[in-house]
C-alpha cells in the first residue's frame, strides 16, 4: 500500500474509531436525565444536565493544557487514554453514586480536550492541502454515524417501557461500556504515515508537521513548555481579534443548540405522557433523525463542498432559518415544563395536540441546521487563521463548550419556552456576526483563492 493509501486508511479507521466511542457516549448523554429520574436510590442525588455542565466547563478550561499532553505522548495514546476515560464515565451509570458522578464528570472534560486535540493533530499529519477537505468530509460523515446506532439500540430495547428499570439502564451502559473500548483499541492500527520520497518535493509545512510528529515521539523536549506557553500566548491574541470576536457569537450560539439537541430535547420527548408508553423509546428514534440531518447536511456542505463558490453566508442564514422553524414546532408542540418534569413525565400540552411526527421533524431540522453552522465555522476559522489554525481552534473550543456548560446548567432550571428564546435571541445576533466576518474576509482576501476553500 501506498503512502497515500496509508495515509486515508488511517483517517477511516480514526473515524470508525470516533464512530464506536461516540456511539456510546453521544447516547449516553442523550438518555441520561431519563434514566437518573428512573434510577430508585436514597444515595444517589446526581443532575444529568448539571453532569454535562461539568463536563463542557471543564473540557472548555482543559483546551489550556491538551496541546503539551498530546506534544509528551502523542495523539494516538492521547486518544487511547481518552477513551479509556469516556468508557469509564459510562461504565459508572450501570451502579451511579453522586460522588462518582461527578467525579467521572470532571474526568471526562479534561479527556476531551486532549482527545480533540489528538483528534486534529492526527488528521492533519494524515492530509495534505489537497486532501485535508476529504478527509475531514470523511471523518465527519463517520462520526455523526454514531448517531444511529447507539440511539437505534436504544428505541428497540426500551420499545414499551413506562419506566426503565435497573436491569435495562444496566444492560444499555453495559454495552455502551463495551462499544466505547471496542473504539478505543481501533486506534492502536493507526500507522505512522510515510514521509515523502523525495526531500526536495516537500514544502515546508510538510517539514513543519514532520517535526510536529517527532515532538510527539521525543519526551521531554527541552523547547516542549516554551512551545505550549507561546501557543497560549497566541490563543489569547487570537481571542481579542476583531475577527474572533464576530464569530464568538456563531460559535457560542453552536455551543447552546448542541447543548438542547445532544440532551434536553432527548428529555423533553421521553417526559410527554401524550406520545405514550412509546415515549422513551422515541428519545432513541429522535437521535436517529438529528443523525440524518447531521450526516446530510455534513455531506453536502462539509464533504462536496460545493456551496463555497456562492459564499459561506447562504448556508448559515440556511441553518438559521431551518433551526427557528424547529424551535417553533417545538414551542408549539412540547409542553412548557417538560425539561424539567418528573421521572413520570408532564400531563401539560403546550398549543397543538402532540404529534410524534412532528418531534422527529423537529429532530432532523435540529441536526440539519447544526451541521449548517458548524461546517462553516470550521471552514472560515481554517481559511482566517491559516496560519495559527491550532490555537484558533482552541479558542474555537473554549467558546463553544463553556456556553454549553451554561446551557446545561439552566436546562435544570429553566421552562422550555425560556431555553428556546436565549437561542433565538443568540441565534440571530449570531448569524449577524458571521456575515460581518464574511464580508471582511471578502474584502480584505479578493486577490486570494478563497472561492477554493
Amino acid at each position: 500500500m501506498g503512502p497515500e493509501g496509508k495515509t486515508l486508511l488511517n483517517i477511516i479507521i480514526l473515524g470508525f474509531g470516533f464512530m464506536f466511542m461516540f456511539t456510546a457516549f453521544q447516547t449516553c448523554g442523550n438518555i441520561e436525565q431519563t434514566v437518573i429520574k428512573s434510577f430508585n436510590s436514597t444515595e444517589f442525588h446526581g443532575s444529568g444536565y448539571t453532569s454535562m455542565a461539568i463536563i463542557y466547563g471543564v473540557f472548555s478550561a482543559s483546551n489550556l493544557i491538551a496541546p503539551s499532553v498530546v506534544a509528551v505522548i502523542g495523539p494516538q495514546l492521547s486518544m487511547f487514554f481518552s477513551g479509556l476515560v469516556y468508557s469509564g464515565y459510562i461504565a459508572m451509570f450501570i451502579h451511579p453514586y453522586t460522588w462518582s458522578f461527578y467525579t467521572a464528570s470532571v474526568v471526562v472534560g479534561i479527556a476531551a480536550a486532549i482527545l480533540w486535540t489528538a483528534q486534529g493533530n492526527l488528521l492533519t499529519i494524515n492530509s495534505t492541502d489537497a486532501t485535508i477537505g476529504r478527509n475531514s468530509g470523511i471523518f465527519w460523515a463517520l462520526l455523526q454515524f454514531s448517531l444511529f446506532f447507539g440511539n437505534m439500540y436504544i428505541y428497540f430495547a426500551w420499545h414499551g417501557h413506562v419506566h426503565i428499570s435497573d436491569k435495562d439502564r444496566q444492560t444499555v451502559f453495559i454495552s455502551l461500556t463495551v462499544i466505547s473500548l471496542v473504539g478505543s483499541f481501533l486506534f492502536f492500527l493507526i500507522q505512522k504515515p510515510e514521509p515523502e520520497a523525495t526531500p526536495s518535493e516537500a514544502s515546508e509545512s510538510l517539514l513543519q508537521t514532520e517535526s510536529t510528529e517527532s515532538t510527539s515521539i521525543v519526551v521531554a523536549t527541552p523547547g516542549l513548555g516554551s512551545q505550549a506557553l507561546d501557543a497560549f500566548k497566541k490563543a489569547l491574541q487570537l481571542s481579542v481579534t476583531k475577527e474572533m470576536l464576530l464569530l464568538s457569537i456563531s460559535i457560542a450560539y453552536t455551543g447552546l443548540e448542541l447543548t438542547f439537541y445532544s440532551g434536553v430535547y432527548g428529555t423533553c420527548i421521553g417526559a410527554m405522557t401524550q406520545f405514550g408508553d412509546d415515549a422513551k423509546s422515541l428519545i432513541g428514534l429522535s437521535g436517529i433523525f438529528i443523525g440524518l440531518g447531521e450526516i446530510l447536511g455534513g455531506g453536502v456542505f462539509g464533504m462536496l463542498n460545493k456551496c463555497n463558490r456562492f459564499g459561506r453566508n447562504p448556508v448559515v442564514l440556511l441553518g438559521l432559518i431551518t433551526h427557528f422553524v424547529a424551535f417553533y414546532l417545538i414551542f408549539l408542540n412540547i409542553a412548557s415544563d417538560a425539561p424539567i418534569a418528573p421521572e413520570e413525565g408532564t400531563h401539560l400540552q403546550a398549543y397543538i395536540t402532540p404529534s410524534v411526527e412532528v418531534a422527529l421533524l423537529c429532530s432532523f431540522l435540529l441536526g440539519l441546521g447544526d451541521s449548517c453552522f458548524n461546517t462553516q465555522l470550521l471552514s472560515i476559522v481554517g481559511f482566517m487563521f491559516r496560519e495559527d489554525s491550532a490555537p484558533a481552534f482552541a479558542v474555537f473550543k473554549f467558546v463553544q463548550s463553556i456556553t454549553a456548560a451554561l446551557a446545561f446548567f439552566y436546562s435544570n432550571y429553566l421552562l422550555l419556552h425560556w431555553q428556546l428564546l436565549i437561542m433565538v435571541v443568540v441565534g440571530f445576533l449570531g448569524t449577524l456576526s458571521f456575515f460581518v466576518a464574511e464580508w471582511v474576509v471578502v474584502s480584505s482576501r479578493r486577490d486570494t483563492d478563497y472561492d477554493s476553500i
